[in-house]
């Protein structure tokens, strides 16, 4: 269910200019979900809807990109944009651009290795970056560091418990009897594409079976316990990102009144399913 505060139910709300089909996917997603998605209003929408169809395109360019996965041992960068530190991780060189680094990554994507949470963290960071403009982008994030999970505060990434996965969304898959020789594949920090589709960094795209299947096959001799797919999800903070949209293209927000339910109550609008 989608509350927009704030908004009335009129017919400005139903544009003529329809959502793109990865868009609309994940628009439909929030209003089926019984849990509430509330927005203060339509263009803080609009906003999460862009940035979550750039998680998805990030992620496909990722995907089919010569990016190697690795563990942090063996990790490896651009040194034109990044300082690879003692642990692994990728520091943004002093006086660098951070949007030409995060660019680097796809540009010369044969020149990098990472693990899946660092892939992950690149991708939210690229999503980012083709929403809002460069010059922001590099004035949030000037203190750039590409190492798991340690990332800026402006992005704000959150997890929390819960089933109601979103087409952006980073899902964790855990391999509870991992072989010890390969802690790596301890789990795979997948993004959600929708359709039953997963990206991983070192898999690819696979189904929800295929992940786990992969995972599997990383078990210790005589496990008796199967990979599986984790009831939480990992997200940026769209609200707070959206603050710094400034006046970015945006499709219109097209709802089709015969797919869902909108309803008033006082000055909010709801949409569901």
């Amino acid at each position: 269910m989608i509350k927009i505060q704030h908004a009335v139910e009129d017919d400005s709300f139903f544009s003529s200019t329809t959502l793109s089909k990865e868009q609309e996917t994940i628009f439909q997603a929030l209003v089926k979900e019984k849990q509430m998605y509330s927005y203060e209003t339509k263009q803080q929408l609009q906003f999460e809807l862009l940035v979550r169809e750039r998680i998805l395109q990030a992620s496909v360019q990722l995907a089919k990109s010569a990016a190697r996965f690795t563990i942090f041992q063996f990790s490896r960068c651009n040194e034109q944009y990044w300082q690879r530190n003692r642990l692994g991780g990728f520091e943004l060189r002093r006086g660098g651009s951070p949007s030409a680094a995060i660019n680097d990554i796809f540009v010369n994507s044969q020149l990098y290795a990472f693990e899946c949470a660092t892939a992950i963290v690149i991708i939210f960071y690229k999503a980012v970056l083709d929403t809002i403009k460069r010059e922001i982008f590099d004035e949030l994030f000037d203190d750039l560091l590409l190492y798991d999970w340690h990332t800026d505060k402006d992005l704000n990434i959150q997890t929390k418990k819960g089933d109601d996965y979103i087409p952006g969304d980073c899902l964790y898959f855990k391999n509870p009897d991992v072989d010890p020789s390969m802690p790596q594949w301890q789990g795979e920090n997948t993004i959600y594409l929708g359709n039953g589709l997963y990206y991983g960094h070192g898999i690819g795209i696979k189904s929800k079976e295929e992940v786990i299947a992969a995972l599997n096959k990383r078990r210790k001799p005589a496990a008796n316990q199967s990979a599986y797919l984790m009831t939480q999800t990992t997200r940026i903070d769209f609200r707070y990102l959206s603050t710094f949209a400034g006046s970015i293209e945006q499709s219109s927000l097209s709802v089709e009144r015969k797919k869902i339910i909108v309803g008033a109550i006082g000055s909010s609008t709801f949409l569901y399913r």
